[in-house]
């Protein structure tokens, strides 16, 4: 028995190779995917098949219910996969099979922008990577074409910014994503001083996020 918390046992985890007729979804899963995030759900498996194993419980009757990986799986039998990898929790109650299935959808970290950019160029092809990856086109540009700056790392007795040159092969950068907390007592301040002087200097062209370092950039010159 695998132990779950103080007032539930796991059986002994299992992990096989199924046909994959023989698992039914559940009637609780709340996660949705549009219909280009199945395409690129079925090009992953193309790409690299099952690798990632459905995870089911056993019910009462003997069927086999997922738990997660329910989009897999059906995107597994439309490209006419006859067998699945899972994972079998054995018996588990309604209940805890349920903040499973909302831990098994989340997503606990964030990704470093700098290290995900120096990754994704690492492996080239932006369009290919773009096929398979649960990311938009806009999420990808922008990643591709900024680098983040954590501002408790910049010297506070220095006005030179970090070399960021060194990459010569890289794609040209043009902007720098700056990322800094402000008080709540002042952030809705900020906001529309910077949306007055998007406004009124005409930083419309860009994203929202250019034309708001636009702004900002403005009104570091008038203090000059």
């Amino acid at each position: 028995m695998t132990y779950i918390n103080a007032h539930y046992y796991m059986p002994k985890i299992t992990m096989s190779e199924v046909p994959i007729r023989s698992l039914t979804p559940n009637v609780f899963n709340t996660n949705a995917v549009s219909p280009e995030s199945e395409i690129k759900l079925e090009n992953s498996l193309k790409r690299f098949g099952v690798y990632k194993p459905i995870i089911c419980r056993e019910l009462d009757d003997g069927r086999l219910e997922i738990i997660g990986g329910e989009h897999r799986w059906r995107a597994a039998k439309k490209l006419g996969y006859e067998t699945v990898p899972i994972v079998n929790l054995g018996i588990v109650p309604d209940a805890k099979a349920k903040e499973i299935m909302l831990v098994d959808n989340g997503r606990y970290g964030e990704d470093d922008t700098l290290a995900l950019a120096e990754l994704l160029q690492d492996l080239g092809n932006a369009d290919e990577i773009l096929s398979f990856l649960p990311m938009s086109s806009s999420e990808l540009d922008a990643i591709f074409s900024s680098t983040s700056i954590a501002l408790d790392d910049l010297d506070s007795d220095s006005d030179d910014l970090p070399d960021l040159s060194a990459a010569s092969s890289a794609p040209l950068k043009t902007h720098q994503i700056m990322r800094f907390k402000v008080p709540f007592e002042d952030s809705e301040r900020i906001q529309k001083r910077i949306e007055y002087v998007m406004k009124t200097q005409g930083f419309t062209e860009d994203d929202s996020m250019t034309n708001a370092g636009n702004a900002l950039v403005h009104l570091l010159k008038e203090e000059k």
